[in-house]
């Protein structure tokens, strides 16, 4: 009899891969005892993950003082991206309201992972998103939060503007000043800044030499790290700092938006004189809104000043755009730094229009500067040290021209000419 061996090595199933789950939780404002409730999700989220033998844990996103309403939650999104990329099964979270209490929000998301075959767990609601019921439960449990949301939203709104009719702020954190148990309080270090502030703008300085003054002088703030122009002007127009207070100039359009709108005559307003202790005198502050209505009487903004060179001409030093300048004796173009900042962050030239046209012109080989034709034909031009422009055409081609600078008596128009006779002319009836 013939020896017959069979293997008969028991089979081994392969390994089921474990899920990928993460866990996502959030509160809406940033008080401490909300933080509070936050970390303790999510050390309760780690360990009820890791204890589940069939889990791989992939993370936890947590928003701090985001509300349910918006979609633009950093962390919300990142979970999001993060599913879309096939790098995790399910989620968890603690409740319908702490997901989304915005019904289109919460069907939306909870749709496209569906669709991505990603199961959403409400915990508190114990339902699964993947389910039959799943879809109809969070329907009905979305819109209960949305209208939880409408009445917190209406009962804040409430209280606020209650407060205003009597004269209270509702928050504060400008510079200066920071809403104390409801008082608006000075902060002495930043009061400083706006002194200065307010001396600089009145002994001439505006408000492009304002900021640049403090970013030399490396004056910092919470809010303002770096100072801009707009900065700058908010703060020599905010009434608070003498002493007075305006209530109610915006208000929130709704409570899933929450945009805020300007207040137009829709709701009341109120002003408060006196009402907390001011940073600069009444007169100092009148003074600082005179000097800005002269300001604007004397420099008007020069509008519709968009030419054929708008957004073509590139500085080649600091890579800004060229904007046309209207100057008391001709137009020029600048780099967009130098005009602002000054030589000492961009030491550019200011090319003369009348000169950028001729050397357009040579460049295009036309009698006369044609806007047809430059536009046609040229893509951008860098302006370069040394007077040196490069022309970069549509099609590819590259040159490189000089334009010169204009002599001494080129430059003295009559303009000018008769500007220092009138000058001349009042110096010596001055001295008699």
């Amino acid at each position: 009899m013939q020896k017959r061996i069979i293997d008969i090595t028991p089979e081994v199933s392969p390994l089921t891969a474990k899920k990928r789950v993460a866990a996502y939780a959030r509160v809406s404002c940033g008080k401490d005892a909300m933080l509070h409730s936050l970390s303790a999700q999510i050390s309760y989220y780690e360990d009820y993950i890791d204890k589940n033998a069939d889990w791989e844990f992939a993370g936890i996103y947590a928003d701090e003082a985001k509300t349910g309403t918006k979609e633009d939650r950093e962390q919300f999104q990142l979970l999001l991206s993060e599913c879309r990329a096939g790098r995790i099964d399910m989620v968890i979270t603690k409740s319908v309201s702490r997901f989304a209490r915005n019904t289109v929000t919460l069907l939306a998301t909870v749709r496209e992972l569906k669709s991505l075959g990603i199961d959403v767990y409400f915990e508190e609601q114990n339902i699964y998103s993947l389910s039959a019921e799943g879809e109809l439960m969070l329907t009905l449990m979305a819109s209960i939060a949305q209208e939880e949301s409408l009445s917190c939203s209406d009962n804040c709104k409430w209280r606020i503007r209650k407060g205003f009719t009597a004269g209270r702020a509702s928050t504060c954190t400008m510079l200066g000043y920071r809403l104390v148990n409801g008082v608006i309080t000075l902060i002495p270090d930043e009061a400083e800044v706006v002194k200065d502030i307010f001396d600089l703008y009145l002994s001439g300085l505006g408000v492009q030499a304002i900021a640049n003054t403090l970013n030399e002088r490396s004056v910092t703030t919470d809010k303002h790290l770096v100072w801009h122009p707009s900065s700058v002007r908010d703060i020599l127009r905010n009434e608070k700092y003498m002493g007075d207070l305006r209530l109610q100039l915006t208000y929130v359009s709704d409570h899933l938006s929450k945009q805020q709108i300007p207040n137009d005559g829709a709701l009341p307003q109120y002003y408060v004189e006196n009402d907390h202790e001011p940073i600069i005198s009444k007169d100092m502050f009148f003074a600082a809104q005179a000097e800005s209505e002269r300001r604007a009487k004397a420099y008007p903004t020069q509008k519709g000043s968009v030419s054929a060179f708008t957004g073509i001409i590139r500085c080649a030093i600091c890579g800004k755009n060229y904007r046309r300048k209207k100057t008391p004796y001709n137009i020029v173009w600048c780099c967009s730094t130098f005009n602002t900042k000054g030589k000492d962050c961009c030491a550019s030239k200011m090319i003369p229009e009348e000169t950028l046209k001729n050397t357009v012109s040579s460049a295009l080989c036309l009698d006369a500067f044609d806007e047809a034709v430059f536009t046609k034909q040229i893509e951008r031009i860098d302006a370069c040290p040394d007077n040196l422009l490069r022309f970069v055409y549509r099609n590819g081609v590259v040159v490189e021209h000089t334009w010169q600078d204009r002599s001494r008596s080129e430059s003295w128009t009559e303009e000018m000419r008769e500007a220092a006779r009138q000058k001349k002319i009042s110096r010596r009836k001055s001295n008699g």
